[in-house]
């Protein structure tokens, strides 16, 4: 294997990894943070039990972040020489926060796990809060120096070198803003889904316990509360690229020529032989409509700029499809379990509503991964947009294939042992816990 590829595929493995734990690490957190709040409020103690019970797998997945993570920073050194010894002074800082950040995760995680017995309810739910907001404040440190990549800003080039550094400017480029709140909408949409599969489930095996419709409630509630506010944010950072990343932007719409009056293209695939979407649905005047809120504006296509500087639409576009159509599935889903649960002043039981969940329950995570592809594919071919190419980032050293197979089966080994470890807690003491088949309405 071609050793900047197999450097690629190394780090985009272990990346697809950690983004799943990432992904939880933020959202069961705010979701521990609601559960003691509501039972604070209500009195009511099945929410504090629901906030006990899902600490110990957010423990468990916490551990399995921290190590996924260290490794991806013995990574960038090992696979990005290069790109690390240019780069390391302008995102340092914001690494060097986030670390700041996810100690203090670990802190008030420990005492919320070890405060039951020697905390009172009101500090314990004091606890979340901190836990809640550095879980979040870790991930949009480390999206600023992904949003850095793509739209480098604070420091001057004399002679090929980055000097004049501002690190503040580093940390808060354009780009964060966007990046940060979808990609923290998205995590919360994610992990709310993936809960409510996993109630739905219990459910549909007749567990129909009130603390388990409680948090089918609870979680499809988070999911259905950011998933406009997740949809406004794609959409002002689509017209964001439309100003200041024009090249994503056509990769991700496969959109070739420069066009007064662009459609919108559904699904499809890219053609750059031919520079045509075949199979694809077009609507007309969209795309424009969308970018610049014009719908006779002109777009600029991938003929706009020069050939080899561009993202390849194959990698993108299907991607891009892909992440928006895992939105709309959620979407149709949350407003029917809503809807009903609006009708029926209940949590709605019918086999049919609960498969539907279940079915749309691992979307969050695919429209996550879905989306973190596009931002990574799009910026192709820079790992530093404009300055620096990936080839001229990658190490030149030989052996990489090597450790990719290596760290494959590590990855699938852990995988496995936490599925085991966690699908055993379920069946033991998780959320079939007592209340079997207790009813009333929630």
């Amino acid at each position: 294997m071609d050793n900047i590829l197999a450097a690629r595929a190394l780090m985009g493995i272990s990346l697809g990894f950690h983004i799943i734990y990432a992904t939880i690490g933020i959202g069961l957190p705010f979701m521990l943070m609601l559960a003691e709040w509501l039972a604070l409020r209500t009195g009511n103690d099945e929410y504090h039990r629901l906030a006990r019970c899902w600490i110990r797998p957010a423990g468990l997945l916490f551990a399995i972040g921290a190590v996924s993570g260290t490794i991806l920073s013995f990574e960038l050194g090992l696979l990005w020489p290069r790109f690390m010894e240019a780069s390391g002074p302008l995102i340092g800082l914001a690494f060097s926060i986030e670390g700041f950040a996810f100690f203090t995760e670990a802190i008030f995680l420990a005492l919320y796990i070890y405060g039951e017995r020697r905390l009172s309810r009101r500090s314990l739910f004091l606890c979340t809060i901190p836990l809640a907001v550095s879980a979040a404040a870790s991930a949009v440190f480390v999206i600023s120096a992904n949003a850095w990549m793509n739209m480098p800003t604070g420091f001057r080039v004399v002679d090929g070198a980055f000097t004049d550094i501002q690190p503040f400017r580093v940390l808060a480029n354009p780009v964060l803003a966007y990046q940060a709140f979808h990609g923290t909408m998205a995590a919360h949409v994610a992990t709310g889904f993936a809960m409510a599969g996993i109630y739905a489930l219990a459910m549909l095996r007749g567990r129909t316990s009130v603390e388990n419709r409680r948090a089918l409630t609870l979680s499809l509630a988070v999911a259905g509360a950011c998933l406009p506010l997740m949809f406004l944010s794609g959409d002002f950072s689509a017209a964001f690229l439309a100003t200041h990343e024009k090249p994503k932007l056509a990769a991700m719409e496969a959109h070739f020529r420069t066009t007064a009056g662009a459609p919108l293209i559904i699904g499809g695939w890219p053609d750059p032989a031919t520079q045509q979407v075949r199979y694809g649905i077009e609507i007309p005047r969209l795309l424009s409509l969308l970018a610049h809120r014009d719908p006779d504006s002109v777009v600029e296509g991938l003929d706009a700029f020069p050939a080899g500087t561009t993202p390849d639409p194959r990698l993108v576009h299907p991607f891009f499809d892909l992440m928006v159509g895992s939105f709309f599935i959620m979407v149709a889903v949350a407003a029917l379990f809503w809807w009903l649960r609006w009708r029926r002043r209940s949590v709605p039981e019918d086999r049919w509503v609960l498969r539907a969940i279940l079915s749309a329950s691992p979307f969050g995570m695919v429209a996550l991964e879905s989306g973190w592809l596009v931002t990574e594919f799009g910026r192709q071919p820079w790992i530093i947009q404009g300055h620096m190419r990936v080839a001229e980032g990658a190490t030149t050293n030989s052996g990489i294939g090597i450790v990719l197979f290596l760290f494959l089966i590590v990855y699938l080994a852990l995988t496995a042992g936490l599925l085991k470890m966690l699908l055993k807690r379920s069946e033991t003491k998780g959320i079939d816990a007592g209340q079997e088949g207790q009813r009333v309405d929630t």
